[in-house]
């Protein structure tokens, strides 16, 4: 019975997952071409077929000089237009997203002026709508970054799995600090890289590996579970900060569609990674509390001897999934 029920529990978790991966943030970029003079592309997700049901909406006053262009993708639809909003400029003007409200879908919305600046903004569906601001100072953009990339890792079911992983897999506390120590430092070294153009590489290829990491992962904590020994289980944060470089590149991917401010590049990267850390540390602490508060229960104890193989297996197949689907998108 135990056992169903923990299974029942991977595979609840398995399906969240994979919904939120799917669930895709809606895009609007605006780019100042001339004074008063605007690009617009607007990105809307497609899910099953279907466009979200979300409209894009300026303020009055604003005209349309080119009627909008649609282009269809695999998992979008791009809409392009030219806007003229005045002398004025947006600076002060309403941008609503009808619709925004009645879904769960985020827009992300990326402002870029003749000055050279550049901002970045999240708007949920509690709020539908943003008003476009003056250039922001060093503190606005601090905590801008900071909250991306906090949501980044909190939606990031990848890089969170990866380690839930290494806490299954260490049960020592002061190996378990040294291997979750190695795993930041090298994600942070490759994102500094990969956003600063030092290094560069392929999106497609390194989602799939990251996802392969996740399973070869969960393929060292079946081994640990049967009393096997490898040097994964003896040196786990060797190969956490092995694997760490290559979550790196996958923490810069999501950081270039956000797009960093050239004024303000190192506060930005320096931001986003420690609110990655943030949030990386929420996820340790709260699966820790779980699971100390499970072992006060004489109960629940026998359960954590099945919970550990059971998530084994699940982490695996849902890195399989992942590995597999990458792998197909090469061709896509």
């Amino acid at each position: 019975m135990r056992r169903t029920v923990w299974l029942l529990w991977v595979l609840l978790f398995m399906g969240q997952a994979a919904m939120a991966h799917e669930s895709r943030p809606a895009y609007l970029e605006i780019n100042e071409t001339a004074a008063g003079r605007y690009s617009v592309l607007w990105r809307t997700p497609v899910l099953s077929g279907m466009r979200l049901p979300i409209a894009l909406r300026f303020a009055e006053g604003v005209r349309t000089l080119i009627e909008p262009v649609e282009s269809e993708l695999n998992d979008s639809l791009i809409e392009r237009r030219i806007i003229d909003t005045g002398p004025a400029g947006l600076i002060g003007q309403r941008i609503e997203f009808v619709g925004l409200q009645a879904s769960i879908t985020d827009v992300l919305v990326r402002v870029s002026r003749l000055d050279g600046s550049l901002t970045t903004t999240l708007v949920h569906p509690a709020q539908p709508w943003i008003e476009i601001a003056a250039t922001p100072g060093a503190f606005s953009v601090a905590g801008t970054f900071l909250a991306h990339g906090i949501q980044h890792i909190l939606g990031g079911f990848d890089h969170l799995l990866f380690v839930f992983g290494l806490l299954l897999l260490v049960r020592n506390g002061w190996m378990l600090v040294k291997t979750i120590t190695a795993f930041t430092l090298a994600h942070s070294i490759t994102l500094a890289l990969a956003v600063l153009g030092a290094v560069r590489l392929p999106g497609p290829p390194v989602e799939a590996t990251i996802a392969l990491s996740i399973l070869l992962l969960a393929v060292e904590i079946a081994r640990k579970n049967r009393g096997e020994i490898s040097f994964t289980l003896q040196w786990p944060w060797v190969v956490a900060f092995c694997f760490g470089l290559l979550h790196g590149f996958g923490f810069a991917g999501a950081l270039a569609q956000i797009g960093l401010p050239q004024r303000d590049l190192p506060l930005a990267l320096f931001t986003f990674n420690v609110g990655v850390e943030i949030g990386q540390l929420m996820f340790v602490a709260a699966v820790l509390s779980l699971r100390a508060l499970l072992l006060r229960f004489r109960r629940a104890r026998p359960t954590l001897l099945y919970a550990r193989p059971v998530a084994s297996y699940g982490l695996g197949t849902l890195a399989a999934f992942w590995f597999f689907e990458s792998v197909s998108g090469f061709w896509s």
